[in-house]
């Protein structure tokens, strides 16, 4: 839409006298934009996408059909991804408010709605899901930019309608456990060995209050405990109740470094390595 403006001149025995500035408006015939409702994303995530079309003019816009690349980009020469994955049955369709039948819905990419008729001066609202997959950029640059086009019969359609959502950073862990040896004899020596792993795009630091806890059974005595292979301090790093079995860390102590993120050119998969610290515990049953 664009304003324009407008002022008369009145002259008479040589005077000027200028009127008001008069202001109107052009609307276009076709307007529309397209919003998600998450800025940030992680793997697997859904997005929900709301695609407004309002149609300004006179008369209705029959076989109206949106398009959405579903965030496609160049990964290599002749190689493209798509990070996006339309989510089956998740596309709603109204019509000034009014839950209309499904659309048909070509999953692509690109993703198209087709066979949507538009009535003069009705606004329409797409809104559906598409996951965030496996070639989705998740390192702390990492963004996706999905853009939907508008195409129809007897008006001009709106520019590209464009989002863009970017990759969360945050730290996302994970953890295992193991116990060693077994079996292990009665007043033997037991290991426990706790993994932690981060597949987020940035490092669990000391704010980040990364506490382990666990209760042992059966007890264990002259418990000792070490990260990434240095010993840890009792009461200062770490805390055990040979009564009740409990081992925690203390807040701040552990610490876990980001994932790495390798994208293979020739798929554009993206292959993530997570970040590792290890904590052991070893005591005597």
């Amino acid at each position: 839409m664009a304003q324009f403006t407008n002022q008369a001149q009145l002259l008479y025995n040589n005077t000027v006298v200028n009127s008001n500035v008069a202001v109107g408006e052009i609307t276009d015939p076709v307007s529309g934009t397209k919003t998600a409702l998450i800025d940030t994303y992680a793997r697997d995530d859904d997005v929900t996408y709301i695609i407004s079309v309002v149609n300004n003019g006179t008369t209705p816009l029959p076989n109206l059909s949106v398009s959405d690349d579903l965030g496609q980009y160049t990964v290599s020469p002749g190689v493209t991804a798509t990070p996006l994955t339309y989510t089956p049955d998740s596309v709603r369709v109204y019509i000034d408010g009014v839950l209309q039948p499904a659309p048909t819905v070509t999953p692509g990419p690109p993703l198209v709605f087709s066979g949507i008729t538009l009535p003069a001066g009705s606004n329409l609202m797409i809104v559906y899901e598409a996951a965030v997959n496996g070639t989705a950029p998740l390192a702390t640059d990492g963004a996706i930019t999905n853009t939907a086009t508008v195409n129809g019969t007897g008006a001009a359609t709106p520019p590209p309608l464009a989002e863009t959502v970017t990759a969360e950073a945050a730290p996302n862990l994970m953890i295992t456990k193991s116990i060693d040896p077994v079996p292990v004899a009665d007043n033997g020596t037991l290991t426990y060995t706790f993994v932690i792993q981060n597949y987020g795009n940035t490092a669990a630091i000391a704010d980040d209050d990364v506490i382990l806890t666990d209760t042992f059974d059966p007890l264990l005595r002259n418990v000792s405990a070490t990260l990434n292979g240095a010993a840890l301090a009792p009461a200062r790093e770490y805390t055990y109740n040979p009564a009740t079995g409990v081992f925690s860390t203390i807040s701040g102590v552990i610490t876990v470094p980001p994932a790495t993120f390798t994208q293979d050119p020739a798929t554009g998969n993206v292959l993530t390595t997570p970040g590792v610290t290890t904590v052991t515990a070893t005591g005597t049953l």
